[in-house]
């Protein structure tokens, strides 16, 4: 999933960033309310996690204003603050869930996990091409009824095609959504990442899924496209 932590501190912002990319999320940092608000309007993202107290715009600020502009995205509200008024404001103000400071890093996983639940739980509960299945809820991938392992980040790219069957990605689109927004482009770890999945989805079964738009990027789809 694609995450923004818009944080003013930055070594929990830091802290927050790595431990959620160990868990194989893409994730993008902005370090102030107005910048945070920015992104949240021009990316798609599946969660954003926003301090209350942020320099230029506060957090209550930024929720009520992507709300306004029809944004759904789930927002977990962080605060130094843990009084129920406090809390009232920030769920008052559009945010989903809130979590005080200091706070065990297996909350905010355990918060994060729940609140994208959720969110997966309004889009396709399975994600399926051909006889390709991949299932959300339990990240369990298979083909043709086969368990099919496959690591963090290769699940990761693997629920973004999905997400996007038929579509060409640009080597971009899936760095920025996969890795973040300051993946470098020239890199090769896409190429290499799509060649673990091949191997995996593709190596012994019929039709192939996974193909290269020479040019254009990666598509996911049962049908041969015409580069």
């Amino acid at each position: 999933m694609k995450i923004l932590v818009v944080e003013d501190e930055e070594r929990v912002a830091q802290f927050i960033q790595k431990g959620l990319q160990e868990e194989g999320h893409a994730v993008d940092v902005s370090a102030d309310g107005e910048d945070g608000g920015f992104l949240a309007e021009v990316n798609d993202y599946d969660l954003i996690i926003l301090d209350l107290m942020l320099p230029k715009k506060n957090g209550l600020q930024v929720c009520r204003e992507i709300r306004e502009h029809g944004i759904i995205t789930p927002v977990l509200m962080l605060t130094a603050r843990d009084s129920v008024e406090d809390k009232v404001r920030g769920l008052d103000a559009g945010a989903d869930d809130y979590l005080a400071k200091p706070f065990a890093f297996e909350e905010l996983l355990a918060r994060v996990r729940a609140l994208l639940r959720r969110q997966s739980e309004t889009k396709t509960p399975t994600l399926k091409i051909a006889d390709l299945e991949l299932d959300p809820m339990s990240r369990q991938v298979t083909r043709s009824g086969k368990a099919i392992r496959v690591t963090t980040k290769e699940y990761a790219l693997l629920e973004y095609l999905l997400r996007n069957p038929n579509k060409v990605l640009s080597r971009t689109l899936i760095g920025e959504h996969v890795w973040d927004m300051n993946f470098d482009p020239e890199s090769n770890v896409i190429d290499v990442y799509i060649s673990h999945l091949r191997t995996k989805i593709d190596k012994g079964f019929e039709p192939a899924l996974i193909h290269t738009l020479r040019g254009q990027g990666y598509i996911l789809s049962d049908n041969a496209p015409h580069s």
